[in-house]
């Protein structure tokens, strides 16, 4: 779904930079408050692993590929506010470093890819979590249903954008018919994917996903036959080595996975286009996009300049993006955190007489 250059007017696309830019705003805020000890080394990692997962394009329908938006992702494991941000860089790169999604285009993406999916995901994930019985599997089924909706979510988005912004005259009932029927084959596959890792990551590590913090469910007794909830019990000093759980292990694993996944994997993704190109195509709405600004990138559509093996060519250049989209993620999300540290700390109150 990365719109290009071209299929958004200029005064729409200038609109949702600005959009997108408040959003951005307001999540660094409320990133602050989401990344802790825990979150904020694993922030970095999943902007990296969405990446990675977006190069594995899967077939959806004849001639058609989707991959993952990465939203309900992010925003569950965490939060919403860094799961925007999450998006938000995976996007930037891959606009400036892989010629993948326009740079006048970018509000549109940011706003589409990456605010849409993650509010919408997130809101629902919360209010399915708060029915559901409170276990890890609920919160697997929930992140399944967030996603899944989503992604067609993000195409309805699309398609108001292009509605109020289009630069060809086609039908928006035609437009809207194939991109949210399109779509919704695309969030079964994101629904897998991120049940999968959620699932995954908290089968091991619960403790990681933000979406999962304060779901334990308290011990009943039974009293005279009624189930009452246990008292309170007295708090127990963790052992030293509990308490120091190093995060370096799933912080490898993680990073192991998406250069594989991008590295080597995705040479057997999916060659079709996928859900917005296709429509794009078949409709007209393609007939004024305009070549991306960074075409001539050594690392555009995915590939390292004058490598004529296509397997090495785009391996490396996945292992490139994986690499870039970590360090630049980290970076972020560590100087928020550091943020978060200096607002904490103490202030000098003293005055001078």
């Amino acid at each position: 779904m990365h719109v290009p250059d071209g299929f958004i007017n200029a005064p729409t696309s200038a609109v949702t930079g600005v959009v997108a830019a408040g959003a951005i705003a307001v999540s660094l805020r409320g990133a602050r408050r989401e990344l802790d000890e825990r979150t904020a080394p694993l922030a970095g990692l999943v902007a990296a692993f969405i990446f990675a997962v977006q190069m594995l394009n899967f077939p959806v329908a004849a001639g058609t590929s989707g991959h993952l938006l990465g939203g309900a992702l992010a925003a569950i494991l965490v939060g919403p506010c860094t799961g925007v941000l999450c998006v938000s860089v995976v996007l930037l790169m891959q606009g400036i470093l892989f010629a993948d999604g326009g740079l006048t285009a970018l509000g549109v993406n940011i706003t589409d890819m990456a605010i849409v999916t993650t509010v919408v995901a997130y809101a629902l994930f919360r209010g399915l979590v708060k029915v559901l019985p409170r276990t890890r599997r609920s919160v697997t089924v929930a992140s399944f249903v967030a996603a899944l909706v989503s992604v067609p979510a993000a195409a309805l988005v699309f398609t108001l954008l292009y509605w109020i912004g289009g630069t060809t005259d086609v039908a928006i009932g035609k437009v809207a018919t194939a991109m949210i029927g399109v779509h919704v084959l695309i969030g079964i596959g994101e629904a897998v994917i991120t049940a999968l890792t959620v699932g995954a990551v908290i089968a091991v590590r619960p403790d990681l996903v933000y979406g999962a913090r304060g779901l334990q469910q308290r011990l009943k007794l039974r009293v005279n036959g009624e189930l009452v909830d246990a008292p309170d019990a007295e708090p127990v000093p963790a052992p030293a080595p509990v308490a120091a759980r190093s995060h370096r292990k799933v912080w490898i694993t993680g990073l192991v996975a998406s250069l594989v996944l991008a590295g080597f994997v995705s040479f057997y993704a999916s060659a079709n286009p996928d859900g917005l190109e296709k429509v794009a195509s078949d409709k007209g709405i393609d007939e004024k996009a305009k070549e991306h600004a960074n075409a001539d990138s050594p690392l555009a559509d995915y590939g390292v300049r004058d490598i004529t093996d296509a397997r090495v060519s785009g391996g490396l250049a996945g292992v490139i993006g994986v690499g870039v989209t970590v360090v630049a993620g980290s970076a972020v999300f560590w100087a928020v955190r550091r943020r978060r540290g200096d607002d904490a700390s103490p202030t000098n109150t003293e005055t001078n007489v």
